[in-house]
This record gives structure tokens, sequence and C-alpha cells, in this order.
């Protein structure tokens, strides 16, 4: 298989998990703490930063420290067009779901 398909089936094996699609789409937007994080989505911070730790592994997100607290933002820009076109789509399915609209309340 080639290094760009295999690429694409790894990224989508990493968008599948509901729980890191809905935490991408407040980062899209949003530069939030694992804190704020899991308060949007209701969720342990445990649970929260291990789905970060898969995303920053796999090059969607990327994080600053700032004094004692470490901001995540989705890194799109350095990903490959069929990754972005994969997270249009991505966004736009998730983002018109009830969890998206309660998410963004909670925001």
């Amino acid at each position: 298989m080639a290094t760009a398909q295999a690429g694409i089936f790894d990224d989508l094996t990493t968008l599948s998990d509901v729980t890191r699609s809905r935490l991408l789409l407040l980062l899209d937007r949003n530069e939030l703490t694992v804190g704020e994080l899991g308060s949007v989505l209701q969720l342990p911070q445990s649970t929260v930063s291990r789905h970060l730790k898969t995303l920053l592994d796999a090059g969607w997100v990327t994080s600053r420290r700032e004094g004692t607290s470490r901001y995540y933002t989705l890194m799109l820009d350095a990903r490959g067009p069929a990754a972005r076109r994969l997270w249009t789509l991505l966004r736009d399915h998730v983002g018109s779901g009830a969890a998206a609209d309660q998410d963004a309340r909670r925001l």
C-alpha cells in the first residue's frame, strides 16, 4: 500500500472516535486546556488527556505551554490536502449534531 493511502487510513482510524471528533471540532474554533475541554465535553480529565494524546501523536493537534497550563489547538495547516478534505467532511457531519450544539452552549 502506498504511503499516502496508508496515511488516509491512519487518519480515518484516528477520527473514527466520536470523542476525538468532538475535541477537534472545539479545537478548530478555540485554543483550550484539558480542563476546559473536559468541562465542555463533560468528561473526566484523564479521558480527555488520553484522546488528546492520540490526536497529538497523529499530528492533528498541537499544544503550547503557558505558565502551568497547556493549550491545545487543531493543526490543520500542516496536514495534507486529503486530510484537510477529510476534516471538512467530518466537521460538517459532527458539527451538525446535537452533541456539537450542546458543546457550543457549554463553551
